[in-house]
C-alpha cells in the first residue's frame, strides 16, 4: 500500500496460516465487504479481489500512526502477533472471531481474555467462552456459490460417469466424517448407477494413511470409477463443483461452523448434515435438508436414499435451501454487523 493509503487505514485483517483451510475461506469471502465500509488491508496470504494486500514493510510503518486501527483474528497465532505489536507500540484494538465448539485450552483462553471485543460464530461457540461475546453467524455470498442454470449439463461438463454427483467437500479427515461418506457410498452407488460421488479436499502428511484406506475401500468394492478423490483444488475451482452436485452429505463428527454446508445450500443443493457445527441452526429437518447423527453411517444411508431415489424430490429440497439462506444467511448483513463492532470498539478506546 501507498503512504497515503496507510496513513488512513482503520482495518487489519491478518490470515497468518500456511496452507487454504475453513477460516481462510470464511475471511475471504467476508474481507471485500468490511474493506467497502472501512479503510481495511489484507496481511498474509490467499489476499482476496476487493481488499489491499498489506506487507509487513507496510506494518512496520504503521507503528507511527496516530489513530487505533482494528486486527481481527481468527486463529491463536494471530492474536498473539496482534498482542504482541500492541505491547510493542502499535495503536491497535484487537477483535477475535472464535468458532470453536469445545473446551479451549489455557493458552486460548489467555488470549481471549486479552482481546477487545470477541465475536463467536454461533450460539454453541459462545457458551465455550469464559467471557461476553457477541454472536454474528457466517453468511454466504450467494452471487458466488448459485445455482447453474442448468445443472445437468453442468454435471456432463466434468466429463464424469452417470447422470448425477453427490459431494463431500472439506480436509480428509475422520474429523470431517470422510470414513462415514465412504462407507455410505460403498453401500449406495451399486444401487444408484446414475450417481458418482466426489470427494473434494487436502490430505494432510498425518492423514496419508487415512485417505490410503479409503482408496483401498472403494477399489475393494469395485467403484474406483465412480468414488473421485479430486484432491485440494484451487479457490476458484470449487464453487462451479457445487453446482455440478445434486445432493450434499455434511459428514463431520464435529466443527465450529461448517462453512460448506451453507455454500451447498446457496447452490441450491440438496443436503444431509450430521449435527455438528451450525446445521442445526440452518436446517430445518425434512424441508431444507435432512438431519443425521455425527458418525451414524446407517443413518446417511438412510437419509440419501430417497434422494438418490428421486433426484427431482433432492432439486426441490434444495431450492428450499437457497431460499432459506437467502433470507437468512446472506454475507452483507454479516458484514454491516462486524463493522458496527469495530466501530464500537474504536468509539471504546482501549480498556486499560
Amino acid at each position: 500500500m501507498d503512504d497515503r493509503s496507510l496513513t488512513g487505514l482503520e482495518v487489519i485483517i491478518p490470515n497468518l496460516h500456511w496452507r487454504y483451510s475453513g477460516v481462510t475461506a470464511t475471511n475471504r469471502m467476508i474481507a471485500p465487504r468490511l474493506a467497502r465500509r472501512f479503510r481495511a488491508g489484507w496481511l498474509g496470504r490467499d489476499v482476496p479481489p476487493g481488499i489491499a494486500r498489506l506487507t509487513i514493510g507496510d506494518l512496520l510503518r504503521l507503528r507511527g500512526s496516530r489513530r487505533r486501527l482494528i486486527w481481527h483474528a481468527r486463529r491463536n497465532n494471530e492474536m498473539i502477533v496482534g498482542l504482541l505489536l500492541k505491547v510493542l507500540g502499535w495503536p491497535l484494538a484487537l477483535v477475535f472471531t472464535s468458532a470453536a465448539q469445545r473446551r479451549h485450552t489455557w493458552i486460548t483462553r489467555f488470549l481471549i481474555g486479552r482481546m477487545d471485543a470477541v465475536i463467536a460464530t454461533s450460539e454453541a461457540a459462545a457458551a465455550y467462552l469464559r467471557r461476553p461475546a457477541i454472536v454474528i453467524h457466517h453468511g454466504i455470498d450467494t452471487e458466488l456459490y448459485r445455482p447453474p442454470s442448468d445443472r445437468a449439463a453442468a454435471f456432463a461438463s466434468a466429463g464424469l460417469p452417470g447422470k448425477f454427483a453427490i459431494g463431500c467437500f472439506g480436509r480428509v479427515r475422520s474429523q470431517k466424517g470422510t470414513d462415514v461418506f465412504i462407507a455410505a457410498m460403498c453401500r449406495l452407488l451399486p444401487e444408484f448407477p446414475d450417481f458418482t460421488a466426489i470427494v473434494i479436499g487436502a490430505v494432510t502428511s498425518d492423514q496419508q494413511a487415512f485417505a490410503r484406506r479409503l482408496r483401498e475401500q472403494v477399489t475393494a468394492a469395485g467403484l474406483a470409477g465412480r468414488v473421485r478423490f479430486l484432491g485440494e483444488l484451487p479457490i476458484d475451482d470449487v464453487p462451479p463443483w457445487y453446482q455440478r452436485i445434486t445432493i450434499y452429505a455434511f459428514t463431520s463428527r464435529n466443527e465450529g461452523f461448517g462453512l460448506t454446508l451453507l455454500e451447498a445450500m446457496a447452490a441450491g443443493v440438496a443436503v444431509v448434515a450430521a449435527r455438528a457445527g451450525i446445521a442445526e441452526k440452518v436446517i430445518t429437518n425434512g424441508d431444507t435438508g435432512t438431519l443425521v447423527p455425527p458418525g451414524d453411517v446407517e443413518a446417511l444411508v438412510g437419509a440419501l436414499q430417497p434422494l438418490m431415489r428421486d433426484p427431482k424430490h433432492a432439486d426441490a429440497m434444495g431450492r428450499r435451501a437457497r431460499e432459506h439462506v437467502l433470507a437468512t444467511f446472506g454475507i452483507d448483513a454479516e458484514a454491516e454487523r462486524i463493522a458496527a463492532i469495530y466501530r464500537q470498539t474504536l468509539q471504546a478506546g482501549s480498556p486499560g
